[in-house]
């Protein structure tokens, strides 16, 4: 389906199958970042952390994309607290364990709301 003025989203043929790929990539990148940060020396695999960004990063430009009011709802304003999350996560060699426990269930939190709340703007109801 095509964006229209009603607010409907865009799509495209094997755009649902693109996704579930980039979410199994998603999910293996985070876990290896774990599991990094579990092993000696307690610093995510470079490869993973990869794999972790660019996946998320095509996820979110999709949603954008197929829903240009996305980053005005709290499921795209939930993912810029996450980039300034992550950025202290690399930044912060100490805090980087209880960062990753915490984006992580903030992202379980917001990936898992109802619709009705993630896709709400803020000051509309």
């Amino acid at each position: 389906m095509s964006k229209d003025a009603a607010g409907s989203y865009r799509d495209f043929p094997g755009r649902r199958w693109l996704v579930v790929g980039l979410r199994a990539a998603h999910i293996a990148g985070v876990v290896g970042v774990g599991a990094g940060l579990l092993a000696p020396p307690g610093r995510p695999a470079d490869g993973f952390v990869l794999l972790m960004v660019a996946s998320g990063l095509v996820m979110a430009a999709l949603d954008a994309w197929s829903n240009p009011v996305w980053l005005r709802e709290y499921a795209g304003l939930s993912l810029l607290v996450k980039f300034a999350l992550l950025g202290w996560f690399v930044a912060d060699d100490a805090a980087r364990p209880l960062l990753f426990w915490g984006i992580l269930v903030y992202s379980v939190i917001f990936a898992h709301a109802p619709a009705s709340f993630r896709h709400r703007q803020p000051g509309r109801g």
